[in-house]
């Protein structure tokens, strides 16, 4: 029982209560670019943000499932971990972890309780002087960084919202900063090039920090190494100071050989699907070396360290099996980068005689580009909407799905348990044994899918060959 004063409330009621006034405020994605707002509020709380070791993670693609794997590297180390990602898939808790689990729902209620009246006094203070209250994330931001203080945690693995400098994040300074591939995304707040983009996300990268790399476009790797030789970071790049070696994809995961600064690692068995996976493990594993480093040379994880960690590893609603019979497959691909890297591993890992989407997008990406990602992998497509009021209402979408697919190949059905039935049926009536349906386009879409066939309560299972 918990000892909280909620007026009545129970902890379930509380927590609904809180999600709504922080929803109530500005939208994830809008937002001024400034960081006073989170600076202060974390001034007033002491500064919680630089209570524990920071890996700060950027990139467009690939970013989440980067940073589960380092948390579980440096968990199983034996440090305490927090864990901070973005978005959320059932519960905003998820976003902020502990040790590998979402923040619990009485330890949530009472952070925001000891929290709340530090926010009230920074959105007074803004108010004041013209500006606008904390934003959803700002408030997220917030939350999770003293959470991790009061654990507290040796190690917080952060990934950005959205960009970098500006990120709410970026009030934390990171010993080890990660940059994904970097594609074209959130193009109205970040630029419309990927120069322009990169340069915003090179902000996480601290002075002397070390910086791990993905291989990057032509554009973007003058803008990062500009960033690394102003602020004096140590850098690590992927085809130069580590590689995937080896991979071979097999039931359940792939198998791999993976070098990084430090040491090679060889059968490594990762439970992910996708060549994309093999370079997060990539980057996940020099990140790691070079924390538990502590500004020195890398040295080399134990091999019984490496195995552990990666074997519990999941990314919820990354080709991730929410039903069988047929084979429901959600991934929370959302952009054109993000979908073709899903299309080669669903090639990959999964033998369909027939797969059909159900695919909805959010008013703010490349709708077209999704598509035409989508269109070699699926037989038919059935367009729906999610439950996000910045969904793409389908008598809009549905047109453009057509232009790509042909409209033989074309359903539109508005809400989604109808859309998946109609996708379901039509996957079997093309193939008795190897149907499958895949959800796809944005993270609401998946998250509801998830909600809507249990798989947020349970742990879906896969079919590869």
């Amino acid at each position: 029982m918990t000892d909280l004063d909620l007026g009545g409330l129970s902890l379930e009621e509380a927590e609904r209560e809180i999600y709504a006034h922080i929803v109530s405020r500005n939208p994830e994605h809008d937002f001024e670019p400034t960081l006073d707002r989170v600076r202060e509020a974390c001034d007033l709380l002491g500064s919680p943000q630089h209570a524990y070791k920071v890996i700060h993670l950027t990139g467009t693609n690939g970013k989440t499932s980067t940073a589960r794997m380092t948390e579980a590297l440096v968990r199983e180390h034996g440090l305490r971990t927090g864990l901070f990602t973005s978005p959320h898939l059932t519960t905003v808790r998820e976003r902020i972890q502990i040790d590998g689990e979402p923040i619990a729902q009485e330890d949530f209620v009472r952070l925001w309780l000891d929290v709340a009246p530090i926010l009230h006094m920074v959105d007074v203070r803004s108010a004041a002087n013209g500006g606008p209250r904390l934003s959803f994330f700002e408030v997220l931001v917030v939350l999770a960084y003293a959470a991790f203080a009061d654990a507290p945690v040796d190690v917080a693995v952060i990934e950005v919202g959205m960009g970098g400098i500006w990120d709410a994040t970026n009030v934390a300074d990171g010993d080890v900063a990660v940059v994904t591939p970097i594609g074209l995304d959130h193009q109205e707040w970040l630029g419309d090039s990927l120069a322009d983009i990169a340069a915003e996300k090179a902000g996480i990268i601290k002075d002397g920090a070390a910086v791990v790399l993905a291989p990057q476009s032509a554009s973007v790797d003058p803008v990062l190494d500009a960033a690394i030789e102003e602020r004096g970071a140590r850098a690590y790049r992927e085809d130069v100071d580590l590689e995937v070696v080896e991979r071979q994809p097999g039931v359940g995961g792939q198998l791999m050989t993976l070098r990084t600064p430090a040491a090679t690692y060889t059968d490594v068995f990762v439970p992910l699907y996708g060549p994309y996976q093999a370079h997060n493990a990539l980057l996940a594993l020099a990140a790691t070396e070079l924390l538990l480093a502590d500004g020195g040379e890398p040295s080399s994880l134990a091999g019984e360290t490496v195995e552990a960690a990666f074997a519990g590893v999941s990314s919820p609603g990354r080709l991730e099996a929410v039903r069988t019979a047929p084979l429901i497959l959600v991934d929370a691909a959302h952009n054109p980068h993000g979908v073709e890297a899903m299309v080669e591993a669903l090639d990959e890992s999964f033998a369909f005689e027939t797969l059909v989407g159900v695919v909805g997008i959010l008013r703010d990406k490349d709708a077209e580009g999704i598509l035409a990602a989508l269109e070699p992998a699926l037989a038919h497509v059935v367009i729906t909407a999610s439950s996000s009021p910045r969904a793409i209402p389908v008598e809009e979408l549905a047109p453009l799905a057509r232009e790509i697919f042909g409209e033989d190949r074309v359903t539109e059905t508005e809400a989604l348990p109808d859309a998946i039935d109609a996708a379901v049926q039509r996957a079997e009536r093309d193939s008795d044994l190897g149907a499958g349906v895949l959800v796809v386009g944005s993270i609401t879409l998946v998250a509801d899918a998830r909600i809507l066939t249990g798989a947020d309560r349970r742990k879906g299972t896969g079919r590869a060959r």
